[in-house]
C-alpha cells in the first residue's frame, strides 16, 4: 500500500427528497481507501453506507441529492463530474457488486453474456475473446461448470450463486477500486472464503482497493485492513480492525459488537417444543441414517427418514428433484435433490445448511408443494400430500407460509404495508375490508412495529422493517409451518438480532414449526435445534445442532465450520 489514498471523500454530505422535505442521510463523513487496502465500512441498514458508496459512482437512488463535499479518486472529483465520465469508470476503474443479484442481473440475457458485456462496452476484447473470458471469470467467482451456467438465465441460478455472477462482473475489466456492498451476505462460508480470498489476491497481487460494506463484523475482522463504523449518517468510529474491534471506544460500535452473533455464544429460547408441551429428544432414526450415510452406506438408505410419531408435522422420504436438460443438450439435466430425508417436529425449528446450489431452497420448495418432486414422498400433519392438487392443495397452503431471503424483492412495491400483510386474507377470502385492516394492524404489533406504517410503501422502510412485515404476512392465515429462506442475511446484526429474538418469541407464543434456510452457522446455532447439512443435493449429516456442530461426523461438515470468518468455529 502507497501513502496516497486512491479514494479520498471529504466533508461528503447527501440527502433524500420526501414528501416531508429533505431527509439527511450522509453527513459530513470523511473516508479514505488506498490502493492495496480493505476498508470496511459498517453499521446498521439506514445508517447511510450503500448511499456514500453510491455517490462513488453517480448512481445514486431518484430523490438522492449530493449536497457538498468532494470524491476524489485517482486525483479527479466524481463529486462534479458528467455521467460520461461516471460511465467510463463504471466497470473500467471502479467495479461495483450489487446487494440484490435479482434486480441488478438482465432476466432475458444469458449469464456468461452478462459479464462479457463489460469487457465488449469498454472495448477490452471482441466477441468470441469476451464470452471465453466470461466463463473463466465464471470460474474464478467460484461457480461450478462455468460453460454450463454461462449458457444459463439468472431464474435457473441460486441466489448465492447469481451473488457470484455479479461478482465476476465486477471483475471482470481489472478495476483499480471495488466497491463491494454487501458481496458475501448470500454465500455459504466456503464459497465466502474463496470469493474473499480472490478479492484479497487481486489487491496484493495489482494494487486493487476494496471498499467493503458489510454487517459481518467477522468478515470485517478477518479481511480488512481498517474499518468505519457508521451510524445515523455520520462516521462514529474509525481504525485499524483489531483495535476498531477488540478494543471500541464508540458506544454504537460496542453495541453493534454485541448483537452479533456468535457460534460460541448463548442460544436463543427457541428449542423446537410444541407450546405447553416438554421438550422431546430429537429422534434416532435421523442420526442412525446419517452415520450409515458417513460409513458409507448408499446414499438412498440415508436418505429415507421414517415417521417418529404424533410429534412430526412433516416428514420426507427420498425427495427427488431432477430438471430437463436444454434444447440441444444431449446429458441428462442437473438433479437438484438427490434422495433427501428429513422430518420437522410440531414447534420444532429445523435448520437446513449449505453451499449455494446444495438444493436446500429447492428442497424447502418441494415440502411446500411449491415445486414439484421428481419422485419421493412428503407428508404433512400424517396426510400424504406428495400429489395433492386443485382445491385440497389450496386449503393445505393455508397452514405453509415462506418468508423470502431478500426483504427488497418479496414485497409488491405498488401495495401499502397494510395492503401486504391482508393480502393473503384477501387471496382466501377471509374477512370484510374493515376486518382485514383490523388484522393487519394486530399482526404489525405481534412483529413490533408501529401503527403509523401500515399506510407506507416498502420503499419506505428498512431492510429490518421489510422483513417483519414478510413475517407479519406469513402468519396472517395462522399457519403451522413457516419456511424462513435466508431471513436475516440481507439484514445488519442488530437487525439481524431483532428478527432472530421475534421468531424465537412468535414460535413460544404460537408453537410454530420452522425450516430455517441459511449459510450463516452462528445465527443457525442461535435459532435452531436440530441441523442438516446439505451437499450436492443429499443431507450428509444430520443431528442436534450442538453434536453436528461440536463433533462433525462428515468432512463436509468440518469444512463448513473450519471455513466460518472470524476464526476457530469450535
Amino acid at each position: 500500500m502507497t501513502d496516497a489514498p486512491l479514494l479520498d471523500i471529504r466533508r461528503l454530505r447527501i440527502s433524500y427528497r420526501t414528501r416531508a422535505g429533505a431527509v439527511p442521510a450522509v453527513r459530513d463523513i470523511d473516508l479514505t481507501v488506498l490502493p492495496g487496502e480493505v476498508l470496511a465500512l459498517v453499521g446498521e441498514s439506514g445508517s447511510g453506507k450503500s448511499t456514500a458508496a453510491h455517490a462513488v459512482t453517480g448512481l445514486l437512488p431518484r430523490g438522492g441529492s449530493l449536497d457538498g463535499g468532494s470524491i476524489l479518486f485517482g486525483g479527479a472529483d466524481l463529486a462534479r463530474a458528467g455521467q460520461g465520465a461516471l460511465r467510463g469508470l463504471r466497470g473500467r476503474e471502479i467495479g461495483l457488486v450489487p446487494q440484490d443479484p435479482m434486480v441488478s442481473l438482465n432476466p432475458v440475457q444469458r449469464v456468461g453474456r452478462q459479464v462479457a458485456e463489460v469487457l465488449l462496452i469498454h472495448r477490452l476484447a471482441d466477441r468470441p475473446a469476451a464470452d471465453r473470458r466470461a466463463r473463466e471469470l465464471l470460474g474464478e467467482a467460484g461457480l461450478p461448470d462455468p460453460d454450463r451456467v454461462a449458457r444459463q438465465y439468472p431464474h435457473e441460478l441460486s441466489g448465492g450463486m447469481r451473488q457470484r455472477v455479479l461478482i465476476a462482473i465486477a471483475l471482470a475489466a481489472r478495476p483499480r477500486l471495488i466497491i463491494a456492498d454487501e458481496p458475501t451476505s448470500a454465500l455459504d462460508v466456503t464459497v465466502q472464503r474463496k470469493i474473499l480470498d480472490h478479492i484479497g489476491a487481486l489487491t496484493a497481487e495489482l494494487g486493487v482497493a476494496v471498499l467493503l460494506i458489510t454487517h459481518d463484523l467477522a468478515v470485517a475482522a478477518d479481511r480488512a485492513h481498517r474499518v468505519a463504523v457508521m451510524s445515523r449518517g455520520e462516521i462514529v468510529e474509525t481504525g485499524p480492525v483489531r483495535r476498531i474491534l477488540d478494543t471500541p471506544s464508540h458506544p454504537y460500535t460496542r453495541a453493534l459488537l454485541a448483537a452479533a452473533p456468535s457460534l460460541s455464544g448463548p442460544r436463543a429460547r427457541g428449542t423446537g417444543r410444541p407450546a405447553a408441551e416438554p421438550v422431546r429428544p430429537p429422534a434416532r432414526a435421523a442420526t442412525a441414517g446419517t452415520a450409515a450415510a458417513v460409513a458409507g452406506a448408499p446414499a438412498a438408505a440415508a436418505a429415507r427418514v421414517p415417521a417418529a410419531g404424533a410429534g412430526d408435522l412433516v416428514v420426507a422420504e427420498d425427495l427427488v428433484k431432477e430438471y430437463p436438460a436444454h434444447r440441444g443438450e444431449r446429458h441428462p439435466g442437473p438433479r437438484a435433490v438427490d434422495g433427501v430425508g428429513l422430518r420437522i417436529g410440531r414447534g420444532e425449528t429445523l435448520a437446513l445448511v449449505g453451499e449455494s446450489g446444495s438444493g436446500k431452497s429447492t428442497t424447502a420448495r418441494m415440502l411446500v408443494r411449491l415445486t414439484e418432486p421428481t419422485s419421493g414422498r412428503i407428508a404433512f400433519d400424517g396426510q400424504d400430500i406428495t400429489r395433492l392438487g386443485g382445491g385440497e392443495l389450496r386449503r393445505l397452503r393455508r397452514r405453509m407460509q415462506i418468508v423470502h431471503q431478500s426483504p427488497y424483492a418479496s414485497l409488491s412495491p405498488r401495495l401499502s404495508v397494510a395492503e401486504i400483510i391482508a393480502e393473503p386474507l384477501r387471496a382466501f377470502r377471509i374477512g370484510g375490508r374493515a376486518e382485514r385492516g383490523r388484522r393487519a394492524a394486530e399482526l404489525l404489533d405481534q412483529v413490533r412495529l408501529p401503527a403509523a406504517l401500515l399506510g407506507r410503501r416498502a420503499a419506505e422502510l428498512s431492510g429490518g422493517q421489510r422483513q417483519r412485515v414478510a413475517i407479519a404476512r406469513a402468519l396472517a392465515l395462522d399457519p403451522d409451518l413457516v419456511v424462513c429462506d435466508e431471513p436475516v442475511s440481507a439484514l445488519d446484526v442488530s437487525s439481524q438480532a431483532r428478527i432472530l429474538d421475534l421468531l424465537a418469541d412468535l414460535q413460544d407464543a404460537r408453537g410454530l414449526s420452522y425450516l430455517f434456510i441459511s449459510h450463516d452457522l452462528a445465527v443457525v446455532r442461535r435459532i435452531a435445534a436440530r441441523v442438516g447439512v446439505m451437499r450436492g443435493g443429499r443431507i450428509v449429516e444430520t443431528g442436534p445442532v450442538e453434536q453436528v456442530f461440536g463433533s462433525p461426523a462428515h468432512p463436509y461438515t468440518e469444512e463448513l465450520l473450519a471455513s466460518v470468518p472470524g476464526g476457530p468455529a469450535r
